[in-house]
């Protein structure tokens, strides 16, 4: 794919979609964090049916942390792996509270040090609380990527490199959430809807599904 189609892909999808945001409802960088922790292997929709209620009553690292494993359990039992995550989550506050003032760092290395939080986290947050040109590859752009001929890769790594080599820079910040819509709600694991895309005659997917 060259650069003349990826613009054309990318115009369209953003004036579908001038202002793309993610469907994790956060008030703070720090609900972001938490969200997107527990987002792992679990739906939007299970995240913030949980987070609703933990936010009400404990929505900074100390808070959380005051909750105690317990306490933090029994807000997001409905999301799976919540043993795991409440884990995280408990220890991530604590290293926010010794060593961050109680902030989310806005870098990548001290980001990533935190329990349950891995590249793509780390990508979400820097570009979705504090406006850096970051993609997190997860499962939908991978696909998306490979199958439009986007940024072809065998790894998610070689994928998010090749994004942000070839993302005209216009569009570099709303890139991360345009492909994951896409992907979540167009071209489906399963079965793409190339009926209703509006990107279909760009597209270099071989295996079109149409009617």
């Amino acid at each position: 794919m060259n650069k003349a189609i990826r613009e054309q892909l990318f115009g369209r999808l953003a004036r579908q979609n001038p202002d793309p945001q993610t469907e994790l409802r956060y008030s703070s960088s720090f609900e972001l964090l938490i969200s997107v922790i527990l987002s792992a292997q679990a739906t939007d929709v299970g995240v913030n049916k949980a987070t609703r209620g933990l936010y009400k009553v404990a929505n900074t690292p100390q808070a959380i942390y005051d909750l105690g494993l317990d306490g933090l359990k029994d807000h997001i039992k409905t999301i799976g792996l919540f043993n795991t995550k409440a884990k995280n989550v408990i220890k991530t506050c604590k290293i926010l509270v010794d060593q961050h003032a109680g902030e989310v760092p806005e870098d990548r290395d001290a980001l990533e040090a935190l329990p349950g939080v891995g590249r793509k986290t780390a990508n979400v947050i820097l570009n979705t609380a504090f406006g850096h040109p970051t993609i997190a590859v997860d499962t939908h752009i991978f696909r998306i990527s490979n199958r439009t001929g986007i940024a072809k890769g065998k790894t998610v790594l070689e994928v998010e490199k090749r994004l942000l080599r070839t993302t005209p820079k216009e569009f570099m910040l709303g890139a991360h959430h345009w492909l994951i819509l896409h992907g979540r709600y167009v071209c489906k694991a399963r079965k793409p809807d190339c009926d209703n895309c509006i990107i279909e005659d760009l597209c270099e997917y071989k295996k079109k599904v149409f009617g």
